[in-house]
């Protein structure tokens, strides 16, 4: 894909979070911190999968998958973001579009992703005995390349749309990233076919993504209420904790920032509440998957004592 660019426009500033100085180098350490523990957390989860052999297995080549997700999300923003903190964030029309295509790139992987991870728990719990050959090796890899091959056809759609707009006299983007929405505010053409674009993916995407995963649960929820003991019901649901915790915090603060940024009036107030999926859930994962894993956390202790002793 040519980004050729038909505006005037040949560069955006990007206003960041707070416009006050007093705050700038507070804001830059914080976030830097959560950059930081990001990359080190999902690098770190994806070292410990790839090391252990008892770890290759489908549930948590799904969740290597996620932690690169993760990690790669995070890096395609996060520096550009610390940079407005410490002097005025210019970012080229190019550089502009690249970001906005690899964030839902990532963004709609994502939602796939955990999709996939929610009926890896259904097989697992409702069909033990076929689990071995519904999720065999060849048939996750397929899984993962289409959810791959959305998220890369959802962005293509979504920085296609956008590659066709005009942008005149107003470059700057009341946002810390290049985000589809606020983009479409400095637009001087008719933006019609974009905020089509925009809410048809979307709402594809999280309406198929939420019923899906809902199917899953229900169906792995009426297998559980029929174990007769109360430890194997809680050994159940123990598996599917994690991801749970996962989901709702991905598309519940997803969701409300779309929710909230689809209007004018709340766009500041979904800039903020956008720093949660963009920021927080990519930190929060690596911890979620480990603290709550007792695979992960035998993994992490037997690695651990092969590197220092």
């Amino acid at each position: 894909m040519t980004l050729r660019n038909s505006s005037s426009v040949t560069e955006f500033v990007l206003l960041g979070l707070s416009a006050q100085s007093a705050l700038q180098l507070p804001l830059f350490f914080l976030f830097l911190g959560i950059y930081v523990f990001t990359v080190l957390g999902n690098l770190g989860l994806i070292a410990i999968i790839g090391l252990n052999s008892k770890l290759h297995t489908p549930m948590y080549f799904f969740l290597f998958n996620l932690s690169f997700i993760d990690l790669c999300y995070s890096c395609v923003f996060t520096p550009k973001m610390l940079n407005g903190f410490l002097s005025e964030n210019i970012i080229s029309y190019v550089g502009c579009m690249t970001q906005l295509f690899f964030f839902c790139f990532f963004v709609n992987s994502e939602c796939c992703v955990l999709v996939l991870m929610a009926y890896d728990r259904y097989v697992a719990i409702c069909n033990p005995l076929l689990y071995s050959v519904t999720m065999s090796p060849q048939v996750c890899a397929l899984l993962m390349l289409g959810s791959y091959v959305i998220g890369f056809s959802g962005a293509m759609a979504h920085t296609g749309s956008m590659l066709r707009l005009t942008f005149c006299d107003s470059s700057v983007i009341h946002h810390y990233l290049c985000e589809v929405l606020p983009l479409l505010q400095l637009s001087c053409s008719s933006t019609y076919v974009n905020e089509l674009v925009f809410f048809v993916i979307v709402g594809v995407v999280i309406t198929a993504s939420s019923i899906s995963i809902f199917i899953s649960y229900a169906l792995i929820l009426s297998n559980v209420l029929q174990i007769p003991s109360a430890e194997g019901r809680a050994k159940a649901f123990g598996t599917c904790g994690s991801h749970l915790t996962a989901v709702a915090l991905f598309f519940g603060s997803g969701a409300f920032t779309y929710l909230t940024t689809s209007f004018p009036e709340s766009m500041e107030q979904g800039q903020f509440a956008s720093v949660f999926y963009t920021n927080m859930v990519p930190m929060l994962n690596p911890l979620i998957y480990s603290l709550r894993n007792k695979d992960v956390k035998f993994a992490i202790d037997k690695t651990l004592k092969r590197v220092l002793f």
